[in-house]
């Protein structure tokens, strides 16, 4: 099971370091958005042991913190 989230884990790094890369023209606000959509779908994943809802409840959760940040 730790193989699982370590892999899920290192994919989704990834994935969120290609999404943020190919942003340059966003603002810091929609760039926050973003990089905390990636890490909340991470955590909700992990917390919920790949379940599809946490996933997305998840990147919900950490979209909404990270649009709020310094707002």
């Amino acid at each position: 099971m730790k193989s699982i989230a370590k892999s899920l884990l290192t994919s989704s790094v990834i994935v969120v370091a290609l999404l943020t890369s190919g942003c340059a023209n966003l603002s810091a606000r929609d760039r926050n958005t973003v990089t905390g959509a990636g890490v909340g779908a991470v955590a909700g994943s992990i917390l919920t042991g790949g379940g599809s809802l946490g996933t997305v409840g998840g990147a919900a959760i950490g979209g909404y913190i990270g649009n709020q940040v310094r707002k």
